[in-house]
Order: C-alpha cells, then structure tokens, then sequence
C-alpha cells in the first residue's frame, strides 16, 4: 500500500492562501486518479478536489475557483494550492488515491482560518 504524507497547513487569516502538499511513499505513475478531502469537526469527511493520471480535475462547488489540485509524478507528489480561504476551509485535509476504499489514510494537516 502506498503511504501518503500530508504537509502545507496552518493557521492564515480569512482571504489568505495555503500549499498543501502530499508525498507518497511509492510511484503514483500507476495511479489513475488521486483526490483531496477534508474533514471538519464533527462533520464527515468530503471530497475537494480530483486530480487523474491524464491532468483532468474536478472540484467540489465549495471550492471551485479558489482551490488548484496538481499533481507531479516525477515527485510522488499531489499539491493543492488554496486562495482566497474562508473560516468554513477550517479543517484537517487528506490526500488519497482514488478509490480510497480499502486504502489507509495518512495523519492529514491542520488548515486553520480564522482573524
């Protein structure tokens, strides 16, 4: 199974930005899609952001316009970079491949927004 590394977040004031990245621990070349997700407190776990292994991308209607999923398979490696961040972005976010089932999730980061 491939481990995934999340790393980006923070704390940033509303109308800030964030680069999220997310490593993983084998080859993703393989890979046919991979997708960002975050999961508030008390809330489920929701899809943001979908990247596959031919560049199409697809984004939650929360999200879309400010929110850019990328991905380097030289690197192993998923980015999401975040502008224009709401309060409501408040959340831990996780990468993972596509479909997630049965594949175990990483430790996520914290994205905090708040003035």
């Amino acid at each position: 199974q491939v481990q995934l590394v999340e790393s980006g977040g923070g704390l940033v004031q509303p109308g800030g930005s964030l680069r999220l990245s997310c490593v993983a621990s084998a080859s993703i070349f393989s890979v046919n899609a991979m997708g960002w997700f975050r999961q508030a407190p008390v809330k489920q776990r929701e899809l943001v952001a979908i990247v596959t292994s031919g560049g199409l991308v697809t984004y939650a209607d929360a999200v879309k316009g400010r929110f850019t999923i990328s991905i380097d398979k030289d690197k192993n490696t998923v980015y999401l970079q975040m502008n224009s961040l709401k309060p409501e972005d408040t959340a831990a976010y996780y990468c993972n491949v596509l479909p997630t089932t049965g594949r175990p999730w990483g430790q996520g980061t914290q994205v905090t927004v708040s003035s």
